[in-house]
């Protein structure tokens, strides 16, 4: 068997259906939408706002509150920095994760450096089966009315864990705090609905749900006074002078197409990658002693959930994460060369220091360095998470023979 891409936490293959929508924008709608003097650029410019549209219907939301980016790292940065660097903007306080991507570790920390108050929340450890989960009590002791904004992700890129950003919502409201999440592990991945989640700023990508890289948004809701945003780009004065420059048309085509059939797909999907995480997790769990997973428990008796069950999880449906006894994931993963699998985030990849994450919920150095993280998605078959059982179990009996 070729080999088998198990890392959809990183990236996803972009959909048949999505390139087949982007490819007449490489020859046919090629000009600028900027350009409204001629027809060509008419008819680019309508088919963007269109496109726009579709995207921001994926949310609940109005055309005019999606921000076009480059991706959720991007988003991420203009969100923080637009609200907090805002020249009226006169609190110094932000309250997030110690979990968090470090897309928006890094501009925190470089908020950090000018004079803000970042204070990070611990998440629940193991054993416990909220694992990776914020406890609600801490961010109503952290969140008050010095406090510029809050932002905590949707659902953690390495475990899987989804947090309750609604009753997080409901506290940052007390306070009429903006509240910032990055959904670019869950969109595509469960329903999102930006009014009820009670978010006002809400980052995404399209590479994670099945469309093109280099292209992603920031949707910016407003519950009562409307929201102050710094741009963070600008010379062109497109996207209401919010994020300026040409805008990405063939990403945007993509993205639409991708997000729609995101919202089409969606409860078929979760099933899917719902049902192959199981079968890996029983296969391995049965002939790995003392295998671990990472992050929230889930409940393995259905092997068909709705996508009720789904908006209750504490758990991303296609995560896993596994710590392996007294074998580092690194090896385990050199021993099976046919398999794209990875330790942690695509983003720290080339980071030798043991994951923020897994330290942060109670796992050991060791442990931390002895754990793979598995992405199931739309195109992975049965047969081919068989397959790579089969080469996990071979490749972790052989290295743990040569531990003592």
């Amino acid at each position: 068997m070729s080999k088998i891409y198990l890392d959809n936490h990183a990236t996803t293959r972009i959909d048949p259906v999505v390139v087949e929508a982007m490819l007449p924008w490489m020859d046919r709608f090629y000009a600028n939408p900027g350009s409204t003097t001629h027809e060509a650029g008419r008819e680019v410019k309508q088919l963007m706002e269109d496109a726009v549209t579709s995207i921001a219907s994926q949310f609940d939301a109005s055309p005019d509150e999606v921000i076009i980016t480059s991706g959720a790292t991007e988003s991420n940065n203009l969100a923080v920095f637009g609200v907090c660097q805002h020249p009226r903007q006169k609190k110094r306080k932000i309250v997030s994760l110690v979990t968090e991507h470090q897309a928006l570790l890094g501009p925190l920390e470089r908020l950090a450096k000018s004079g803000f108050d970042v204070v990070y929340l611990p998440v629940q450890k193991h054993p416990s089966a909220e694992a990776g989960i914020v406890d609600l009590q801490r961010v109503a002791d952290a969140v008050d009315s010095e406090t510029a904004m809050v932002s905590v992700m949707l659902s953690n890129n390495e475990i899987g864990a989804i947090q309750p950003i609604r009753e997080i919502a409901n506290i940052c409201s007390r306070f009429h705090v903006p509240l910032h999440t990055d959904a670019s592990q869950a969109v595509g991945r469960m329903p999102i609905d930006i009014k009820k989640l009670g978010v006002n700023l809400l980052s995404f990508s399209g590479h994670k749900v099945y469309g093109p890289k280099g292209i992603g948004g920031l949707v910016v809701h407003s519950t009562s006074a409307p929201l102050r945003i710094y741009p963070q780009i600008v010379g062109g004065g497109q996207q209401q002078n919010l994020r300026s420059g040409t805008l990405n048309t063939m990403g945007i085509i993509g993205l639409a197409k991708a997000l729609e059939l995101a919202a089409k797909y969606c409860e078929r999907d979760t099933k899917h990658v719902f049902g192959l995480r199981n079968l890996m997790w029983s296969r391995l769990s049965a002939a790995v002693d003392g295998l671990l997973f990472n992050g929230p428990s889930w409940e393995e008796e259905s092997a068909s959930p709705t996508l009720d069950q789904v908006k209750v999880s504490r758990r991303l449906a296609g995560n896993l994460s596994l710590c392996f006894p007294k074998v580092e994931g690194q090896s385990l993963m050199l021993e099976t060369p046919n398999l794209a699998l990875s330790s942690g985030s695509a983003c720290t990849s080339t980071d030798s220091a043991p994951s923020h994450v897994l330290r942060a919920i109670g796992r050991s150095e060791d442990q931390s360095r002895a754990t793979l993280r598995v992405g199931f998605g739309r195109f992975n078959t049965r047969e081919e998470v068989e397959f790579a059982v089969d080469l996990l179990i071979r490749a972790y009996e052989k290295l743990s023979t040569f531990v003592a």
